[in-house]
């Protein structure tokens, strides 16, 4: 988008414009347009560049930020602990691969454990 924001519009579905994507109707990639059996997932363990604390790393995920905000939600409430979901992936404070990966495989996503 550009550097303005604009004020006037004579067109009747400019407010009805998706304020994502800026299109009407809305392209945004809906939750119902994934289906998760299709998709193999990777988790991994990092350390560098985060002051030695683990972060447990899910990657690779298909392009629908919706729907996995909902699912890094779910995996913070699950794990106890914080994490964010950014640059297409979700990072869960401490090493919880296993509890993850019992998650997505019950939501039905295929896992691999990445890394040593």
């Amino acid at each position: 988008m550009s550097d303005y924001e604009l004020v006037y519009s004579d067109d009747p579905n400019f407010k009805k414009r998706c304020p994502k994507c800026s299109k009407f109707p809305c392209a945004c990639p809906k939750k119902e347009d994934l289906k998760p059996t299709e998709h193999t997932l990777k988790i991994r363990l990092e350390k560098n560049s985060r002051g030695g604390k683990t972060v447990s790393v899910v990657f690779e995920l298909p392009a629908n930020e919706p729907y996995f905000k909902e699912i890094e939600k779910k995996l913070k409430a699950l794990c106890g602990t914080g994490g964010s979901y950014k640059n297409n992936m979700i990072e869960i404070q401490g090493d919880h691969r296993e509890k993850i990966k019992v998650f997505l495989e019950k939501i039905g996503f295929k896992i691999k454990l990445a890394g040593g």
